[in-house]
């Protein structure tokens, strides 16, 4: 396996001291490999059972000029530049442990953290990544603000900065974001804030440990308070970056994509990275699963000779559709009697068929394990010729409504590319 297509996490752990940009508390954070698969976790050694926060993008509870994680009681503040951090210098799998409510501040940008995972060195393991791959297109919007994602096989992003006080110009930045970028350009980019800003803050509980050692700010003629000034020109704009990739980060992929922003802050950050998990979990449900063998539908149906009438599943796609094979012989038991002069298989058995590949697609699905289905009904029923030994049926059905354990399917069979039977079938799960 090629080394970048490995997940990685570090070899060394370490620790760093300091106090919470937000909260104002005084915290020690310290990082440790992680296993492979479980992407980033933050514990609270802190709290009763040093309960673990998985960075997920589900997880976010807050996004009021930071972005905070929780799992039941238990919460990590301002988790976006360890998270860009970790994303920028390529890691997958960490665990963080932390003595208090959210990471050290360090300077205000994620430079100290991005430097001590580069000394931890980079540690690849025998896992693959999970690649980030969707096609479509997601944006979203409120009033001039807006979050676009499209389609790349790169990491970029345009970052449109705007203020309607003109203390800041407006800037337009566009980035290639690799390691060396993150490293160089966006991890020394620190947040900033306006002076006017920050009595209504401190209302809010917020910016308690914001200090010019840990934050670039703005006078109320535009000047910079801080005594070294700005790094560069592009700092607040990188910065923005730099707050986008750490939310982003929380969908736990190794991402490609062109994400276009204006005006935009953790809140419409982490809605774009929940949207986009939907998304790819949809594409990833709507991809064919492949054939299921028949002693594997015996594993779903509780059917059995001679009524288990399905031989494989060629496709499944959970809740949306399935395909699957009867291949009728000479021998089947019913044709013993239907007819005796001319075989022909019954109708009934059929529409049992097609039923039965519908019973695997829900039956397949994790909360319908173990359960029973049958009929609730049977609609436009059409037999458009006989079906005889020798013929190979393609068994094809539709989900076309579900309420919980109730439903409808559209159902056909096919030979040969012509459909012989088609119904709309009406079942119940119990």
């Amino acid at each position: 396996m090629n080394p970048i297509d490995r997940q990685t996490t570090i070899e060394t752990p370490f620790s760093v001291e300091g106090v919470g940009l937000h909260t104002g508390k005084p915290s020690r954070m310290t990082v440790h490999p992680g296993n492979p698969g479980n992407g980033i976790i933050f514990r609270r050694v802190d709290l009763p059972g040093q309960p673990e926060i998985p960075a997920g993008a589900g997880n976010v509870a807050e996004v009021l000029r930071g972005t905070t994680l929780a799992s039941g009681e238990a919460r990590v503040h301002t988790v976006e530049h360890i998270m860009a951090a970790a994303y920028g210098m390529g890691l997958d799998n960490l665990s963080i442990d932390l003595e208090g409510p959210e990471p050290p501040a360090m300077d205000g940008s994620s430079r100290s953290f991005a430097e001590m995972l580069r000394k931890a060195e980079k540690v690849f393991q025998d896992k693959p990544r999970e690649p980030f791959s969707l096609k479509e297109t997601a944006f979203i919007e409120e009033g001039d603000r807006s979050l676009t994602y499209l389609a790349s096989d790169r990491f970029e992003i345009t970052y449109t900065l705007e203020y309607p006080n003109n203390l800041v110009p407006r800037q337009t930045l566009h980035i290639e974001v690799t390691e060396e970028t993150f490293f160089n350009l966006i991890s020394p980019a620190r947040t900033f804030g306006f002076v006017h800003e920050f009595d209504m803050l401190k209302e809010k509980n917020l910016a308690l440990g914001g200090s010019l050692e840990n934050a670039v700010v703005i006078n109320t003629d535009g000047s910079i308070l801080n005594p070294e000034g700005k790094r560069n020109e592009s700092e607040f704009i990188l910065h923005k970056i730099l707050d986008l990739i750490g939310d982003l980060a929380l969908i736990g992929k190794r991402l490609k994509g062109h994400f276009i922003a204006h005006k935009t802050g953790h809140g419409f950050n982490c809605l774009l990275a929940k949207r986009l998990c939907r998304m790819v979990h949809e594409t990833q449900e709507r991809k064919p699963l492949g054939m299921m063998t028949f002693e594997e539908i015996k594993t779903f149906l509780p059917h059995r000779y001679p009524m288990l009438l399905v031989d494989k599943i060629i496709s499944l796609v959970p809740g949306k559709s399935a395909i699957g094979i009867k291949n009728v012989t000479g021998n089947e038991e019913f044709f013993q009697g239907h007819f005796p002069q001319r075989a022909v298989m019954p109708g009934v058995l059929l529409v049992e068929a097609m039923a039965q590949v519908a019973g695997v697609l829900f039956l397949s699905q994790p909360e319908h394990k173990g359960k029973l289905p049958f009929f609730a009904g049977i609609d436009r029923v059409r037999f458009r010729r006989p079906v005889v030994p020798g013929d190979r049926l393609e068994l094809r059905v539709n989900v076309l409504k579900v309420r919980g354990n109730t439903g409808k399917v559209a159902v056909e069979a096919l030979v040969e590319g012509e459909r012989v039977t088609s119904a709309e079938l009406m079942f119940t799960i119990v």
